[in-house]
């Protein structure tokens, strides 16, 4: 399989993850701080879409520093892949949220 297509499941799996995992432990601290776990499950999952992405891709100075360097010297397949990879991140962090949103609400 190609590399590309690899790293972008591996994208997308590691931004569910967190915000799968980090969405349910959080509400396991919401039992006991006293507060409502399903609640606070669907804030957490909101609050983590963001550090999902950036988790995911490995941090954002690479990946920002590959952008600028495809848009300066023009390398147009640089940009694409990083743009892709960020996109599949996304769709995991927002499938997390979407499964949460689904089982809380």
């Amino acid at each position: 399989m190609n590399q590309h297509i690899i790293t972008m499941i591996y994208n997308y799996f590691i931004a569910l993850g967190v915000i799968l995992g980090g969405s349910l432990f959080g509400s396991m601290a919401a039992v006991f701080c006293k507060e409502k776990p399903v609640k606070m499950m669907l804030v957490f999952s909101e609050q983590l879409k963001l550090w999902a992405i950036i988790v995911a891709l490995g941090g954002t100075f690479s990946s920002f520093e590959v952008l600028e360097l495809g848009i300066l010297k023009g390398e147009i397949k640089s940009v694409i892949k990083q743009i892709l990879y960020i996109l599949s991140a996304f769709a995991g962090a927002h499938t997390g949220y979407i499964i949460l949103n689904h089982l809380g609400g």
